[in-house]
């Protein structure tokens, strides 16, 4: 579904929404954020909660082509799995940088307003890079998930460390995005940003287990600077990448009509999906069993 722009919309107050506005961000590309929101939207209708989708990534549009992948795989089995509402956004054809911005932020506040009528969670894939709409989405997030490959490449996007004092580590230019984020959130809303880190793709190769201890040293370290939370990290694992053509997830394999075996290691993903999922601890979720 296309979300066509309207004439900018003059600055209002910030409207409260009943959507809570989940952001799965890093501005590295191939940290597996399309892979994470997808799994988040579909544990969030396992669990009953109406979800809607936004894809800001407007060149590679994984999130769209997994989702597109999905309903198509729906429709011609007749399958009964649950499938988000998706919205898309396209960047502004405006020459002038003032009138581009002020479009692309009139039409991604719409499609936020549209989706919250129907959606009781809202997961915005932005794109791995710098962009307008990406710190517009940041500014509007409830909880930010920032995927993190485990190595001290994707690190450096969120914090520096001495050369003199490994002890010794620095916000980065992630981190100070996500900084201004907050403070624009507050301003507007009064609400803080729930950030969490996810360290993705981890390894259990032992001759990578000192370079992972490092990493993880430098994230704990970094939090308690900058305030954010540590969740369970995610295995690399082929099947996250073996299930996109069909538009499924790992959460899909024990659902009927869906012809999948899940084995020891599909097993174990989803649990780390689960541990995920719990210490995200979504608003209205406290206390319920997990239906994945």
């Amino acid at each position: 579904m296309s979300l066509a722009y309207d004439a900018p919309e003059p600055q209002r107050a910030y409207a409260p929404r009943q959507a809570h506005v989940i952001v799965v961000g890093n501005q590295k590309g191939g940290a597996g954020k399309s892979t994470v929101a997808m799994h988040v939207i579909v544990a969030l209708m396992r669990m009953g909660r109406r979800t809607g989708a936004l894809d800001l990534d407007v060149r590679q549009r994984s999130l769209t082509r997994y989702i597109e992948n999905r309903s198509r795989w729906i429709a011609a089995r007749g399958a009964k799995l649950p499938a988000p509402q998706i919205l898309e956004l396209y960047e502004s054809a405006q020459r002038s940088l003032d009138l581009a911005e002020a479009e692309e932020e009139a039409a991604f506040r719409a499609a936020l307003r549209r989706l919250s009528d129907t959606c009781d969670f809202i997961v915005v894939d932005s794109p791995g890079g710098d962009s307008f709409m990406a710190r517009i989405a940041h500014a509007c997030a409830d909880t930010l998930i920032t995927p993190l490959n485990d190595s001290f490449v994707d690190f450096d996007l969120l914090g520096s460390i001495d050369e003199q004092c490994a002890d010794i580590v620095r916000p980065s230019v992630y981190s100070e995005m996500v900084w201004e984020s907050r403070k624009k959130k507050a301003l507007a809303a009064r609400t803080p940003i729930d950030w969490v880190v996810l360290r993705n793709r981890t390894s259990t190769s032992r001759i990578e287990a000192r370079n992972k201890q490092r990493v993880g040293d430098a994230l704990k370290t970094l939090s308690q600077r900058i305030g954010f939370r540590l969740a369970p990290g995610l295995s690399e694992r082929v099947i996250f990448r073996e299930l996109f053509p069909q538009g499924l997830t790992l959460l899909d394999l024990d659902a009927d009509g869906v012809d999948g075996e899940m084995k020891m290691t599909h097993l174990a993903a989803r649990q780390e999906l689960r541990d995920l999922f719990i210490t995200l601890k979504l608003p209205g979720l406290e206390g319920e069993p997990l239906k994945f």
